[in-house]
């Protein structure tokens, strides 16, 4: 069983009716004119994301010496001395 809703939305006067347009000439409805292309895009932004591979540290140990990982401002002291002077 199909569940539909309600809403209401804002858009550009020129773009609603360029879409009401659209969907007479197809004989369509202008619901499914917009749910169309709200397909269309999530279906487009899903395809076009980047799989990103994100490097995995094989290193052991744990905070420098000295650092407090539970006190932020610890974690500036050791890297001041690597701080660009310009």
């Amino acid at each position: 069983m199909l569940i539909c809703m309600r809403t209401t939305i804002q858009m550009d006067p020129h773009l609603l009716k360029a879409a009401k347009k659209y969907a007479a000439e197809h004989r369509r409805t202008l619901t499914s004119v917009i749910e169309d292309a709200i397909r269309e895009v999530l279906a487009r932004s899903q395809a076009e994301r980047p799989k990103i591979e994100l490097p995995i540290s094989t290193r052991t140990g744990g905070a420098m010496p000295g650092v407090d990982l539970i006190k932020t401002s610890s974690l500036l002291d050791p890297w001041e001395k690597y701080r660009d002077p310009s």
